[in-house]
Formats: structure tokens, sequence, C-alpha cells
């Protein structure tokens, strides 16, 4: 995993530039900050990594980090924080990027640690939202972009329920 402190994080790419600073807004997770939309680091994480559908090479550096704020306490971890790989890894593979050489190691191995870390959350209550997070994660880690994303779409009762009545009249 790329060290916060590591001076390549001013050579890597966000939606702004210099991913420079990144390493502070990802220093903050390890108090793992629960995300409203609006909220602080996860609203500039977002902006800055995963803009518009589009990943840059240091989305590839910030997903490991993100990825062991999740192991450092799975049961209190909010769906965000798999909802932040599962789309990095649907976006990269949609837009056929590729991981940076001296990422891939670290990007592919966190990734594979998501199954494990999803269960490991199983303590914990799930609603739609972290459900569908945690299962697109695990689906985007194995391979099935399609489906990780679909997941995605599947977030509040209201479009499960469309989906439903969608499948029903087919």
């Amino acid at each position: 995993m790329l060290e916060l402190s590591s001076p390549r994080w001013g050579e890597l790419s966000d939606a702004y530039g210099s991913a420079a600073r990144i390493p502070e807004l990802l220093r903050q997770l390890s108090a793992l900050p629960s995300d409203d939309g609006s909220s602080e680091p996860w609203f500039s994480l977002w902006s800055a990594l995963a803009h518009q559908g589009d990943v840059y090479s240091a989305s590839f550096a910030a997903v490991p980090h993100v990825i062991a704020a999740i192991a450092s306490s799975p049961e209190r971890v909010t769906d965000v924080y798999f909802h932040f790989p599962a789309w990095v890894e649907i976006c990269r593979h949609k837009n056929g990027i590729d991981v940076p050489h001296d990422l891939v190691t670290d990007y592919f191995e966190s990734l594979s640690r998501i199954p494990a870390l999803a269960a490991s959350a199983g303590e914990k209550q799930w609603n739609a939202a972290f459900t569908a997070c945690a299962l697109s994660a695990t689906a985007a880690a194995k391979g099935q972009h399609e489906l990780a994303e679909a997941l995605l779409v599947l977030t509040s009762s209201d479009t499960v329920g469309e989906f439903l009545a969608w499948s029903c009249d087919r």
C-alpha cells in the first residue's frame, strides 16, 4: 500500500490535477467517519477520485487505504466504505483504464479482501443501501462488473420494487 507520506502522491493525478492532498483525506478515514452525502472526507474523496464516472491514478492508490479502514472495524463502517472501491473498480473496467504498474499488486490484492470483509460486517444490521454496496463491492472484486453496477442501482426499496414489477411483467 502506498504510504500516505510518499512523495508519489504528488505524481498521481485526481480530477483536479495533482493528488498531493489525497493522503490527508485518507488519514481521516482512521476515525471511520460516516457519510451523509456531503460529509468530509468522503465528499472530497468522491469529487477528486471518482468524479462523474471518471477514475484517476490516485483512485487506485486510495482504494487499499479505504479497504484497510474497513478491515480496522468492519462492523462500524457505513455503506460508502464498500461503495467507493466498488465504483472505482466498475469505472476502471467500463473505461478501460490501466492501473499504474507500481499500484497494480496493492490495488488488486486489496480488492480480493472485500468478500471476507463484507462477511465480517455480518454482525451489524444491514439496510438496503449497505447490502447493495457490500454485494456490489464483492461482485466487482470477483470481476462481475455489470452485476456490481446493477447492485448499486438497487439501493432503494422503490428501485427494487420497480425492478421486481418489471421482472414479473416480462
